[in-house]
């Protein structure tokens, strides 16, 4: 992994820290963890809205360098572009003993080769069963 992204991602994991820190330092509408810590007191060192605004301001910046660190990341990490512009199929070998679409004209079937006289000719459907006779018909 190069140099610069190692960097990148240790940006990313620090500002996504930051901004967990933040949020759950911020005040609400309830009881939340920003009244745990004092945050809610008018006595603090922003005042009373001094720290919302001190709060807010650094949760966008610490989303603003989350966002970037994101994209840069997906920037650099993408793959290299190979040399060859073809197709995916582009090195499939061709097989043309594909079945023909119904309905269209068959291509002309390969003349058969010579049966070899030391393999024994296995006949290709299996011999018909033997007809059952007719039961006679039952009288009422």
């Amino acid at each position: 992994m190069s140099v610069m992204l190692t960097v990148l991602l240790i940006v990313q994991v620090v500002s996504a820290l930051t901004i967990i820190v933040l949020v759950l330092l911020q005040q609400g509408k309830g009881a939340d963890m920003g009244s745990a810590f004092g945050g809610g007191s008018a006595g603090s060192l922003f005042g009373a809205a001094g720290a919302a605004n001190f709060l807010s301001r650094t949760t966008k910046w610490a989303a603003v360098v989350f966002f970037i660190s994101t994209a840069a990341l997906a920037y650099l990490g993408r793959p290299a572009p190979t040399a060859s512009q073809g197709g995916v199929m582009e090195n499939h070998p061709s097989d043309l003993s594909v079945p023909a679409v119904p309905g269209s004209t068959p291509a002309p079937a390969p003349a058969p080769a010579a049966p070899d006289a030391s393999v024994p000719s296995v006949p290709a459907t299996p011999p018909a069963a033997p007809a059952q006779p007719e039961a006679p018909a039952q009288k009422n």
